[in-house]
């Protein structure tokens, strides 16, 4: 194993060094595995966008410039091949459903652990998950999510508040549930 700095390493990435490859998938797999995890519906789905978002890292390096954070740019490719998949597969697509008013969620955390929540996310249908893991996890803007899932701003805000709502009930179950079996 050999230590470049992170300059030196993508430079090198850049003319198909395969050790520098190595060296930046060791780097930085495990972040970007976390990120995919987020926006996959399962852990095999996960892995398979981590490997499709170094190919494309490993394909486009060169257009980085080092102007902002390298980080960054790699993580918005992992959350783009994610979405690209459910693009790929309709998931956007317009349902009408009953609008549902902005709903606030709480989480105690000394009930709610954060694998449970966690998991709970990850168990939300897709275009749920997707615009619920990109503005509350990831801080994008409706304007910016409805640009990435090529769907309108109030579908994007339709979607958050339908996985809050969702979220809220699975807890509010959880909690009744948790607090019957303790008396």
């Amino acid at each position: 194993m050999f230590n470049l700095g992170l300059k030196q390493l993508i430079e090198n990435c850049k003319i198909n060094d395969t050790k520098a490859q190595s060296e930046l998938y060791k780097l930085f797999s495990s972040k970007l595995f976390a990120i995919c995890l987020k926006y996959s519906r399962n852990y095999a789905e996960a892995e398979d966008n981590l490997q499709d978002a170094f190919l494309t890292i490993f394909k486009k390096i060169e257009q980085y410039k080092n102007k902002g954070s390298f980080e960054g740019w790699l993580k918005r490719i992992a959350i783009n091949t994610a979405l690209q998949r459910y693009r790929n597969e309709k998931v956007f697509e317009i349902i009408n459903e009953n609008t549902i008013e902005n709903v606030e969620l709480e989480v105690d955390e000394d009930t709610i652990s954060i694998d449970y929540l966690l998991k709970i996310i990850q168990e939300l249908p897709d275009r749920y998950r997707m615009v619920f893991n990109l503005y509350v996890l990831d801080g994008y803007s409706h304007r910016e999510i409805a640009k990435m899932l090529d769907i309108n701003e109030g579908t994007s805000k339709s979607n958050l508040a339908r996985a809050r709502y969702i979220l809220k009930q699975t807890i509010e179950n959880y909690k009744t549930n948790e607090h019957s079996q303790s008396l």
